[in-house]
């Protein structure tokens, strides 16, 4: 199981950018631009985690964490204030309002994911699974090792890569060009058809005797996990 995280927060691109990496990861997003708004959404969504601007256009986040803080539904729930405020005194008014952790902008995702899950780990330990899951296949993110009806399989790097790609975008058509972007991001050298030779490679690792494939190729169009 993944967790469901909410984001109140004014700049929409930076919603669109944290929800569409967290929504990679596995987590069931939702959001809202201003604090009153956001309140009565967070409260319909019943969030695992909440990611908090500090400056809105209407409540600051101070004032949203404060009333979370009075409600007994959402007294414990987890936020991470989110703000362009950097000074000692700041991040102090910012823990003592009620914030369990504080990042500062510009922030990269790799470190926002780090604290979520470091977050919810101590919250709700279920929502923060390494394991990526599809039928009887699991990829285990944390161990670097990949499993079919408990038989582990061992795989290259590229085939864990490709795997890995295919896990967190189960039944999408990706072309090759799509794949090459997403799974060799810094090679430009490399031809489509290695890319068919990988494929090979990781079906022929994952399709156990008596086991239906998982790896579909779609003419014209690619390859899915479906």
């Amino acid at each position: 199981m993944k967790g469901k995280i909410f984001i109140i927060e004014d700049e929409t691109s930076i919603i669109q950018l944290v929800q569409h990496n967290l929504e990679k990861e596995g987590f069931v997003v939702s959001s809202s631009t201003n604090g009153n708004d956001g309140l009565k959404e967070l409260k319909k969504f019943e969030p695992n985690l909440l990611l908090l601007d500090w400056m809105l256009p209407d409540l600051s986040g101070i004032d949203v964490c404060k009333s979370l803080r009075r409600d007994k539904n959402f007294k414990n729930l987890p936020i991470i204030m989110l703000t362009a405020k950097g000074e000692e005194e700041d991040k102090v008014k910012g823990l003592e309002s009620g914030v369990d952790d504080y990042i500062t902008k510009p922030f990269g995702f790799n470190e926002l994911m780090a604290r979520i899950k470091a977050l919810l780990r101590r919250s709700d330990p279920k929502t923060v699974s390494d394991d990526l899951i599809f039928e009887d296949l699991k990829l285990d993110r944390t161990e670097k090792r990949v499993f079919r009806d408990n038989n582990e399989i061992h795989l290259g790097p590229t085939e864990f890569r490709l795997l890995e790609f295919f896990l967190l975008n189960p039944k999408r058509v990706f072309s090759r060009d799509q794949i090459l972007e997403s799974v060799w991001p810094n090679n430009i050298n490399v031809e489509s058809r290695t890319i068919d030779v990988h494929i090979r490679r990781l079906r022929q690792s994952i399709n156990l005797s008596g086991k239906k494939e998982l790896v579909r190729t779609v003419r014209s169009a690619g390859y899915s996990l479906s």
